[in-house]
């Protein structure tokens, strides 16, 4: 009872507030010259707008009996539905469509060989090689222009790896992004699933590119057309072009 009492004197007041505010925005109109009227309109409908956010704060806390915790936060998502759906997938899209794309492209140009059964050729072995791609870029390291490390040394060194282990990362960050809540696991979702299975699959190619490399190996071409249809029904869940689109 004492709280409620205290939050309703407080609102009182944010009213007197709230009207006191508005008579002066009133008597200072006039008073204003004509060249920062504008500005001292703008001014004072904030001040007016931001007693009024705290007044109408401070009335729901009374009508819900003080359960209501009034705040001046920012806003964030719940977690659930829509913050999958239009937060966190687009931000997703941004970060790995390109480098799942590009994946998908070298993954494409390892074809006609393999088809071939040729596991030596450059684009097989390039798509395997983990000094091939560049991940990251190397960045200078220096303070406005000026090198500070005793060897003098700052450009950076940036960071390798092959095209496949990059294409299993972003491919899994990607799937992981597309769900309907926040509590259901990521080894649940199909577009995850999709992309272990692909990984599954690849993962024997890769051994016999890297440990057993071949002219005419026989059984590599079947192992990549399943690939490629698994990765056509990842392509699919997360909202990509398939392959034949190149």
């Amino acid at each position: 009872r004492a709280i409620n009492h205290r939050l309703i004197k407080k609102s009182k007041m944010m009213f007197l507030r709230l009207a006191f505010c508005f008579l002066l925005s009133i008597t200072t109109d006039a008073l204003v010259t004509p060249g920062n009227h504008q500005q001292q309109l703008q001014k004072n409908a904030v001040e007016v707008n931001n007693d009024r956010r705290s007044f109408l704060q401070n009335a729901a806390i009374i009508t819900t009996g003080g359960l209501l915790v009034g705040g001046s936060g920012p806003a964030f998502a719940s977690g659930g539905a829509t913050a999958g759906k239009y937060t966190t997938i687009p931000i997703a899209k941004r970060r790995y469509y390109g480098r799942v794309q590009e994946a998908v492209h070298e993954f494409l140009l390892m074809g006609p060989a393999i088809v071939k059964g040729d596991t030596t050729d450059i684009t097989v072995q390039r798509f395997f090689d983990v000094t091939a791609t560049v991940i990251v870029e190397a960045k200078r390291q220096d303070i406005n222009g000026q090198c500070t490390k005793k060897d003098g040394q700052c450009k950076g060194r940036e960071i390798r790896d092959s095209r496949w282990n990059d294409m299993k990362a972003s491919m899994y960050l990607l799937g992981n992004a597309f769900r309907i809540n926040q509590t259901r696991a990521p080894d649940n979702l199909p577009t995850v699933k999709a992309a272990k299975a692909y990984f599954k699959e690849m993962d024997e190619i890769e051994k016999l590119v890297v440990k057993k490399p071949k002219k005419n190996d026989t059984t590599i071409a079947k192992k990549y057309l399943k690939c490629l249809d698994i990765l056509d029904g990842y392509l699919d869940l997360v909202e990509l072009p398939p392959t034949e689109s190149g």
